[in-house]
């Protein structure tokens, strides 16, 4: 029974830290959606329309911050708005390993060792997935050859190359 319970630890405590691995990149939709869901309730919508606000905010961050990381080409803005995804990012991945250290690590000084390589790497994991955006293309053309897809050496009046150097 001992070994049942510390084999489900084992794989509870795993499957947190896919779970935080997984929802780093949502960190700042979900700040943002919390926010505009608060502002909403205080201002008297009411929790369904601060529901509904929350989400639809929540959402807009998403979308449009992974969008215009794709298509800005100035590093030094994709390094803007790279850093407001994995900031908070990084300071949710800092909390949440410095919970699962308090679980098992007695020193004080050890836990926050743990949170603080935890937070690098959630935070890493979260600048990742939003450079993954520009890997795949969005906003490029084609590599190698025209952006309409025509051929322009048919076009363009060179002569044909030979296939073989004996036919004639």
């Amino acid at each position: 029974m001992m070994f049942l319970g510390s084999m489900l630890t084992v794989f509870g405590i795993g499957f947190v830290c896919w779970l935080l691995f997984t929802l780093a990149i949502y960190a700042l939709p979900f700040f943002a959606g919390l926010t505009a869901g608060l502002a909403a309730i205080h201002s008297g919508a009411g929790v369904v329309g601060a529901i509904i606000v929350a989400v639809l905010t929540g959402g807009a961050t998403l979308v449009l911050g992974q969008m215009a990381f794709a298509m800005v080409r100035s590093p030094l803005v994709r390094a803007a708005i790279g850093l407001a995804y994995a900031v908070p990012a990084t300071v949710a991945g800092y909390h949440a390993t410095l919970g699962l250290a308090t679980i098992g690590v007695p020193s004080e000084t050890w836990r926050a060792a743990f949170a603080m390589v935890g937070a690098v790497v959630i935070g890493g994991t979260a600048w990742a997935r939003m450079s993954l955006l520009t890997s795949l293309g969005v906003g490029q053309g084609m590599a190698g050859g025209s952006s309409d897809g025509s051929l322009t050496t048919a076009t363009s009046g060179a002569a044909p190359a030979r296939l073989h150097p004996r036919t004639g």
